[in-house]
């Protein structure tokens, strides 16, 4: 996480008062003054993994496209078979460059009667830029900068959940608790309208909510009542993604990676691939699906020194050919881990890897990702 802004000018989320009330110590992210942490990150990580954590992710850009077509217009530059979403289905998908480098990491909704997309806070506004440079001016992309955004997350959050007594909007939805990872609805709390997604960024089962702005405190207040539920920091968010395997933006991608070398070859779905007709889909395809030069992998780190993004990837001779990008102490494995560009020649599972922190050589080995297994609730297979 980048935490270098100064305090001028930060943007206030509609919490910002709550966070500060319940002592959590802010830091600049984003943009935005936010919390990274409450009580400690270790003990905010080890809560989220067996309760329930919620996180506030206002910062992140919540936004509408509305017109005919909205999903066919949108592969022209995102890799996913948006087109094929069924109402109520949620899918990960990249925002291409010409050129097919990653501009963000996103989640997509086919809510039924528009396009929901969620795109990264620090992000947004050249995402912003870029689709409506992009996009016919048929459509319109809605910024709903008077919503909120929670996190609910943990092997918990649905038991907590069950007990706001949310509803469904619609006759015929299913309530929140019965959704399945990656499938989202439009329910009503006390009259309030809520958009929930049973998704996240952690690995665990959990739920995100947009809400309006103006009723994000009361939300928030009647979740963190809940006896399985407590107000977690950035800091945790970003040791449970990594634990998790997840990718951040501007860390483990950015518009210079494509993403084969990203390790996100579940992006690049089958019929987009034949059809070949997304942004840099010439040079993404060029790599498909193990040809690029180099590769995002994990790393189990011997010792206990944490090593950071920045640090060098070594060849026996001391060459730089790769660089960490995510890297801290796992509290459920009580290691050291990290992510990494490496050349794809090092990337297979137990390959030994030399990184260099500070002049000092650390030996890791490539360990397959997730580090923590996900515990998504997902559909059963027939």
């Amino acid at each position: 996480m980048n935490m270098s802004e100064t305090n001028e000018h930060l943007k206030q989320l509609p919490l910002g008062d709550w966070h500060r009330n319940l002592g959590a110590r802010m830091v600049p992210f984003a943009g935005y003054e936010m919390p990274v942490q409450y009580e400690g990150v270790m003990a905010e990580h080890i809560w989220t993994r067996t309760e329930a954590g919620l996180f506030d992710v206002s910062h992140m850009g919540q936004l509408q496209l509305i017109g005919e077509g909205a999903a066919d217009a949108l592969e022209a530059i995102t890799p996913g078979n948006l087109s094929a979403l069924a109402a109520g289905k949620i899918r990960y998908t990249l925002l291409l460059a010409q050129d097919g480098g990653i501009l963000d990491d996103l989640m997509v909704t086919n809510t039924g009667h528009d396009i929901y997309l969620v795109v990264n806070g620090a992000t947004k506004h050249d995402d912003i830029a870029y689709m409506r440079e992009q996009l016919p001016e048929s459509l319109t992309l809605n910024h709903m900068e008077d919503a909120a955004l929670l996190a609910l997350q943990g092997p918990k959050a649905a038991t907590a959940l069950a007990k706001l007594n949310i509803q469904p909007l619609q006759d015929g939805w299913p309530v929140p608790t019965d959704l399945y990872f990656m499938e989202a609805g439009p329910f009503l709390w006390n009259d309030i309208p809520l958009g929930i997604s049973r998704s996240g960024y952690t690995g665990e089962d959990g739920f995100e909510i947009s809400v309006p702005a103006e009723h994000a405190v009361a939300l928030a207040a009647a979740l963190t009542e809940l006896d399985e539920v407590r107000p977690i920091g950035l800091g945790a968010r970003d040791s449970l993604r990594l634990e998790a395997g997840l990718p951040l933006y501007g860390h483990d991608m950015n518009p210079d990676i494509l993403p084969v070398e990203a390790n996100l070859n579940f992006a690049l779905s089958k019929a987009r691939r034949e059809e070949a007709n997304f942004a840099g889909a010439e040079q993404v395809l060029t790599q498909y699906p193990a040809k690029a030069a180099k590769k995002r992998i994990g790393l189990f780190v011997d010792g206990r020194q944490p090593i950071r993004e920045g640090a060098d990837v070594v060849d026996a001779e001391g060459n730089i050919i790769g660089n960490v990008t995510s890297g801290g102490f796992s509290p459920t494995l009580q290691r050291p881990i990290a992510m990494a560009y490496v050349p794809m020649a090092l990337a297979g599972t137990g390959s030994t890897i030399t990184v260099q922190q500070r002049k000092k050589q650390i030996m890791c080995t490539v360990a397959d990702m997730p580090f923590v297994p996900h515990n998504y609730h997902r559909k059963p297979k027939l």
